[in-house]
């Protein structure tokens, strides 16, 4: 027999624990005087609830502890403070609007990785460092435009040289390279990782002891089709631009393997691969990077929402290459920054990564957001040791850069 649950427990509650069962009657049994049950509950209707307006509240009752600042400086080596398009650049914020949160949150030197090449270089050291010497550090970039030329090759090495002595303290390459870098420029095939033509650029930051911050390939689920099984279904609908399926960009296995034949072809070149080796789903792949390639060194940007659903794998993996993980956090400042809230230049974005790192806490977004950007699900602190967290804030960021304080 079919039994209505929610019916049961109304009728025991009515006191009529047996009239789901017929009950056995005697003749001289009086008859029961039949008793009012409860109308039932109108059946639900269908939700017309649409998921971007989903937005449900956790019920779960656990420890919250709010950390403004950090419990040691912090050197955060990923950060765009502006944008650069062949030797322009154009500025997302003053160093007068940065450094007000720098001191809030115990943030002693930002990283820009996007300080351009050239004139535009110079103009980005004169404009952060040259307003706060040793609060800023600054990144020149690779000229793209100029791969189709005539002896591109030495003479982007070269220039490696000149950003250098200009006050560069490392490279920074985009995903434009093995994902948008085309043989004509926009159009024609992509240009490929591993493409000899830069070769002698990576040799010259060797020798130049230039660190190289790079990141190729997105997230896993970029690569597969926007549909039901699609876990980052929201972010991808929002920003369709965004996926690398069904076109003629290479998968995500093949551009990770490109970098890693680029790496072995250069194993003096001192690579931060960021985004946590641009695989933080796959830690056990990325530990296998770092144990063949001691060169490199990966840091957290946009990525402790991948970390924080996976805590004690985050945490062994942390703890086990504690001299080799860097903070980033892959802050844009607003307005630009507004569009991307997991990487969002504010207090709050600090306040989320440093409760990920110093606490236990439980259930927690990973951005100041409303609905999570990136997937649909929550983090949980790592609560690492001080001598780790030490490392990671600071040190490691500090001895890879040559800074001394």
């Amino acid at each position: 027999m079919s039994i209505n649950r929610r019916e049961w427990l109304a009728r025991l509650a009515a006191g009529g624990a047996g009239l789901l069962l017929p009950a056995r009657r005697t003749a001289e049994a009086p008859r029961p005087v039949p008793q009012a049950a409860p109308a039932p509950a109108p059946a639900p209707e269908a939700c017309p609830l649409a998921l971007k307006d989903f937005q449900p509240r956790s019920m779960l009752h656990v420890a919250e502890h709010k950390v403004e600042r950090a419990r040691f400086p912090v050197i955060d080596i990923h950060t765009h403070l502006g944008w650069s398009k062949g030797e322009e650049v154009s500025f997302l914020a003053t160093p007068a609007q940065i450094l007000p949160v720098m001191d809030r949150k115990n943030i002693r030197t930002m990283v820009n990785l996007t300080g351009g090449s050239g004139v535009g270089l110079l103009q980005s050291i004169r404009t952060f460092e040259g307003a706060a010497p040793g609060r800023f550090v600054t990144f020149t970039e690779p000229s793209w435009h100029r791969v189709a030329q005539p002896g591109y090759p030495q003479w982007q090495a070269d220039e490696m040289e000149r950003a250098k002595k200009a006050g560069a303290k490392g490279l920074k390459v985009l995903k434009t390279l093995g994902l948008f870098l085309r043989e004509g420029g926009t159009t024609g095939p992509l240009v490929k990782i591993d493409d000899p033509r830069f070769d002698p650029m990576w040799d010259a930051c060797g020798r130049l002891g230039l660190p190289v911050a790079i990141h190729v390939s997105d997230p896993e689920a970029f690569f597969t089709p926007i549909d039901r099984f699609n876990e980052r279904y929201d972010e991808l609908g929002n920003h369709p631009d965004w996926s690398f399926y069904d076109r003629d960009f290479p998968s995500n296995a093949e551009l990770l393997a490109a970098r890693n034949r680029m790496f072995a072809r250069h194993p003096g070149t001192q690579f931060i691969v960021l985004h946590v080796g641009n695989n933080a789903e796959n830690l056990a792949f990325v530990s296998e990077n770092l144990d063949r390639f001691p060169k490199t060194v990966v840091e957290l940007g946009a990525r402790i929402g991948e970390l924080g659903r996976q805590p004690r794998t985050a945490r062994r993996f942390i703890e086990k290459y504690q001299d080799r993980v860097l903070f980033g956090t892959d802050a844009v400042p607003p307005p630009d920054g507004d569009k991307y809230p997991q990487q969002v230049f504010k207090d709050e974005l600090y306040e989320i990564y440093y409760r990920f790192l110093e606490t236990e806490d439980e259930y927690f977004d990973y951005a100041p957001a409303v609905v999570p950007p990136q997937g649909r699900w929550r983090i949980y602190g790592l609560g690492l040791p001080e001598a780790v967290l030490k490392k990671v804030y600071h040190d490691n960021a500090a001895r890879i850069l040559g800074l001394t304080s």
